[in-house]
């Protein structure tokens, strides 16, 4: 098992940047593809970027393509999310979230482990 804290959230102007960080502790993010959630008030959770363990493979979900990265230090067990060009539209609570699959998921409901997410909002 492996516990997940999310930070690095807060309030950013439309086209500003932030960088999300997801700390592991209890287990090696070695282990397992990881991903990043966001949900809007309202709306369902929705997938925004997966990385595997070995930091191979990314998927990113269409809307934050070219504007988002993920990236993984396997030393400091942390995950990131680069969030680029920010859109009111990405104003979301996003969330780390761990998978044992060794493949890229893009369901949620592959994910076993979350931790308790960071707001993000976007000021047009």
């Amino acid at each position: 098992q492996v516990q997940l804290v999310e930070s690095g959230g807060g309030l950013v102007q439309a086209g500003g940047s932030l960088r999300l960080s997801c700390a592991a502790s209890g287990g090696t993010v070695t282990s397992y593809t990881m991903g990043w959630f966001r949900r809007a008030p309202g709306k369902e959770r929705e997938f925004v970027a997966a990385i595997t363990w070995g930091g191979d493979t990314t998927y990113y979900a269409r809307s934050v393509t070219g504007r988002f990265a993920i990236s993984r230090d396997n030393a400091e067990n942390t995950v990131y999310l680069q969030m680029n060009t920010l859109k009111p539209e990405d104003t979301s609570v996003y969330y780390c979230a761990a998978s044992r699959s060794s493949m890229v998921r893009t369901m949620s409901t592959f994910y076993a482990d979350w931790g308790q997410g960071t707001q993000v909002t976007v000021s047009s």
